[in-house]
C-alpha cells in the first residue's frame, strides 16, 4: 500500500534485511542433509558466493583461495591490480593514511592508467590455478577491455556500476548497448547493480545470466547519502525475484538474482536467500579476512571517483582466515564467521533442503528480531550487542 508523503507524492514502504525474520516451518532437517550448492550457466559452486570486485577484498591470490573453497572471486579489472605491476606499495600506503586524507590520496593513486597487458596477466594468474575465473568492468570500460578478457581465458564477465540500466541515455558519448553486447559477447555476463522490478527485468532481457541487486547497502558505500538513491535490500531482492518469475514466464529462461551488499552475518545471507536471492556477493566480510589485500581496510569502487566519491575507506580489522569466515569454525558468537555454515543451519532449522526451496520460506516484518530480550547483550557489548 502506498503511503502519502504529501499531496503531490506517494511512496511504497520498503524493508531492509534487519526489518524481517524467517519463520520456521512445520519441518526441521539435519544440516548435513541441506544442499547449499549453486549452479550458474555451466559452472557449479559449493557455496552460493561471489566475492565482490573490490580491491580491498579480491586479489588474484584471494580469488584463487575463494575458488578452492567453493565460491567465485571477482577481480576488479579497473583497480590497483591492473594499474600497478606491484600494487603492494599502494595497498601499504592506503592502510597507513589518516582518515581525513584517505579519499583525496586514493583519488591520486587511482589516477595511474590501467595497463592492458596487466588485464590479461591477472586473469591468466587466476586461470593457472584451475579455478573458475570472473572479473568486473564498468560499462564505460567494456568496449576497451572486454575483448582482452576473452583472449586471456576469463570464464564470466561482470559488468558492474553503482546503477546499471539497459537504457543509458547520453548526448555526449555513445552508450553501451547492453543487449547487443551480451548477445554478441563470447562469455556469459552478469549485470548490476539494480534495485527495482523494472530495472531487473530489463537487465534480464539483455540475455545476462545473472543480475546484481543492491544500490548503496555496502559497508563502504556512501551512495545513499551522497545521491539519495537506493532501496533497502529485502525489498530490492524480492522485487528482483518477482522480475525473475516474470521473465521466466516470458522467455522460459531463468536468470539468477544475486544479492550484492548489506550482508555481514550468516543471518543476513539467510534472509537474502529467503527473499529470493540465488546467491550473494560479499565485500566487507571478505575484506576482513587475513588473506585479503586491504590489510584490514575496505573501500568500494566509487571511493576514488575523481570528482564525486561515493564511498569511504572503512576499517574492518581481521576477523580470521577466509576459511573461518566462510566455512568456520567460529569461535565468536556475533554471526560474522562461518557464514555459510549459518546458512546451512538456518535452512535446516526452518525445514528447507536446498536454495530453491528456501526462497519460498515465509518471512515477516519483525523490527524487534535482533533486540527483543537482548538488553544484557547490548549493555555488555557481547553477542548481538
Amino acid at each position: 500500500m502506498d503511503i502519502e508523503i504529501g499531496k503531490g507524492k506517494t511512496a511504497r514502504r520498503a524493508w531492509g534485511l534487519d526489518d524481517i525474520a524467517i519463520v520456521p516451518s512445520r519441518r526441521t532437517r539435519d544440516p548435513d542433509d541441506v544442499d547449499i550448492s549453486w549452479q550458474i550457466d555451466a559452472y557449479r559452486f559449493e557455496l552460493p558466493l561471489l566475492a565482490s570486485g573490490m580491491d580491498s577484498a579480491v586479489s588474484p591470490a584471494t580469488a584463487i583461495a575463494i575458488g578452492k573453497l567453493g565460491g567465485l572471486g571477482v577481480l576488479n579489472l579497473e583497480g590497483l591490480w591492473t594499474r600497478y605491476e606491484d600494487p603492494e606499495v599502494a595497498f601499504d600506503e592506503i592502510a597507513e593514511l589518516p582518515s581525513e586524507k584517505a579519499t583525496r590520496r586514493m583519488q591520486e593513486i587511482y589516477l595511474e592508467p590501467i595497463k592492458p597487458d596487466l588485464v590479461g596477466q591477472r586473469i591468466k594468474e587466476m586461470k593457472a590455478a584451475g579455478i573458475v575465473t570472473a572479473a568486473s568492468l564498468t560499462p564505460q570500460r567494456v568496449p576497451e577491455f572486454a575483448p582482452l578478457t576473452v583472449k586471456a581465458g576469463l570464464d564470466i564477465l561482470v559488468v558492474q556500476g553503482t546503477v546499471v540500466s539497459a537504457e543509458h541515455v547520453s548526448t555526449r558519448t555513445e552508450p553501451l548497448d547492453l543487449k547487443r553486447f551480451v548477445a554478441n559477447f563470447d562469455l556469459p555476463v552478469i549485470l548490476g547493480g539494480c534495485a527495482s522490478f523494472s530495472t531487473a527485468l530489463h537487465l534480464m532481457r539483455t540475455g545476462a545470466i545473472g543480475v546484481l541487486v543492491g544500490v548503496g547497502p555496502g559497508a563502504a558505500c556512501t551512495t545513499r547519502g551522497v545521491l539519495g538513491v537506493g532501496v533497502p535490500q529485502a525489498t530490492a531482492i524480492a522485487d528482483a525475484a518477482g522480475a525473475r518469475s516474470r521473465y521466466l514466464d516470458e522467455a522460459g529462461r531463468y536468470v539468477h538474482v544475486i544479492a550484492d551488499g548489506g550482508m555481514r552475518t550468516g543471518g543476513d545471507i539467510s534472509k537474502a536467500v529467503a527473499c529470493g536471492a540465488d546467491a550473494v556477493m560479499l565485500g566487507s566480510p571478505i575484506a576482513a579476512a587475513t588473506e585479503a589485500p586491504g590489510k584490514g581496510y575496505h573501500w568500494g569502487m566509487a571511493t576514488f571517483h575523481p570528482t564525486l566519491p561515493r564511498g569511504a575507506r572503512v576499517k574492518v580489522g581481521a576477523l580470521g582466515t577466509l576459511e573461518e569466515i566462510l566455512m568456520g569454525p567460529a569461535h565468536e558468537n556475533d554471526g560474522r564467521r562461518n557464514l555459510f555454515g549459518a546458512l546451512r543451519v538456518s535452512m535446516a532449522t526452518t525445514g528447507y533442503a536446498d536454495l530453491k526451496e528456501f526462497q519460498k520460506a515465509e518471512v515477516m516484518v519483525a523490527p524487534a528480531l535482533r533486540t527483543e530480550g537482548k538488553a544484557l547483550q547490548r549493555e555488555q557489548h557481547v553477542g548481538m550487542g
